[in-house]
């Protein structure tokens, strides 16, 4: 879904826009708001195989405020980015194309958030290319935290193999029973029954009926067919968790960037232990949780979310 101002879709998103700019021969989808600002960009990463209409909500709070852009990445479900290969929705290609597409922009040193398996990128970005990253805010990343040790050991001795042999049967079934997975999650997100109870559910009733909307279009608009260009991504952050688990302590403990850890005290996916882990690793780090707050804290909690990285009170 695209719109020159998402203005024409809701008063609330005034000002967004829908952009395009060709890099290294793949077009890529962007948003852009908050172009008269001062300041350097924002630069919004969203969960992999996502797309960036998943901040929208949050695009409008900071793009009153501060500069932002927020692409589609290659491989995306629910993008508008085209996929150069079958492996561009991996971690670190997408770390390697955030640096073509931010020298393609213009772009120094941005602030960059990383949401959820956007996270993982977002680490690997900062890694790889300091430069484009002057401060570093993580919302419920997806970064290996602790595991007990047989589990350790099984991912050392059958981690490889597994995401080896299983990204392509992943593939293939995704591919099958890709309009199967699209309903279920459209249900999920519309039918109250369907979502009562646990944490997501509570966190969906907050969301704006607007966002909720759109989430659920995107949802009906998305090719089943494409569902199979996000096994890459969770093959990545699936070896980023459990298997290179290492290789990513050692990205996050020479980062040498401000960082922001934004976590919520009732996600699902980003686990307590995970989160106070990154915490002793990295004492420096700021950080806040959200108590009420689950996964979905950059919508969830918008308002706060936007007060803690612009550093006003929430």
């Amino acid at each position: 879904m695209r719109y020159a101002d998402w203005g024409e879709r809701s008063p609330r998103w005034a000002g967004i826009r829908s952009r395009a700019v060709d890099v290294c021969g793949t077009g890529v989808h962007y948003l852009s708001a908050g172009e008269d600002r001062g300041g350097p960009v924002h630069l919004l990463i969203h969960p992999m195989a996502g797309s960036a209409s998943m901040w929208m909500d949050t695009i409008a709070e900071l793009g009153a405020r501060v500069p932002v852009i927020a692409p589609d990445l290659p491989g995306s479900v629910f993008g508008h980015t085209g996929s150069p290969h079958p492996r561009a929705s991996k971690a670190e290609l997408n770390a390697r194309f955030l640096r073509v597409f931010t020298g393609r922009l213009g772009l120094g040193a941005t602030v960059t958030h990383g949401w959820s398996m956007g996270g993982l990128v977002a680490v690997h970005f900062a890694a790889s290319s300091p430069d484009r990253v002057g401060r570093l805010v993580l919302a419920c990343p997806a970064l290996p935290g602790p595991i007990p040790p047989q589990e350790a050991a099984f991912w050392r001795v059958l981690g490889r193999p597994l995401l080896l042999a299983g990204p392509a049967l992943l593939r293939g079934v995704l591919r099958g029973a890709g309009r199967r997975t699209i309903d279920f999650k459209l249900r999920a997100y519309a039918d109250p029954g369907a979502r009562s109870g646990g944490v997501f559910a509570e966190e969906l009733e907050r969301l704006s009926p607007e966002m909720l909307a759109l989430l659920m279009d995107e949802l009906r608009a998305a090719d089943p067919r494409r569902l199979g260009d996000a096994v890459p991504a969770v093959a990545s952050v699936l070896s980023g968790l459990y298997v290179e688990r290492d290789a990513v302590h050692r990205m996050i403990g020479r980062l040498g960037m401000p960082t922001l850890l934004l976590a919520g005290a009732r996600d699902e996916l980003v686990s307590t232990a995970a989160v106070e882990d990154l915490i002793a690793r990295r004492p420096d780090w700021a950080h806040r949780t959200f108590p009420s707050a689950g996964h979905l804290l950059p919508l969830s909690e918008r308002h706060g979310y936007v007060a803690a990285v612009i550093g006003r009170p929430g």
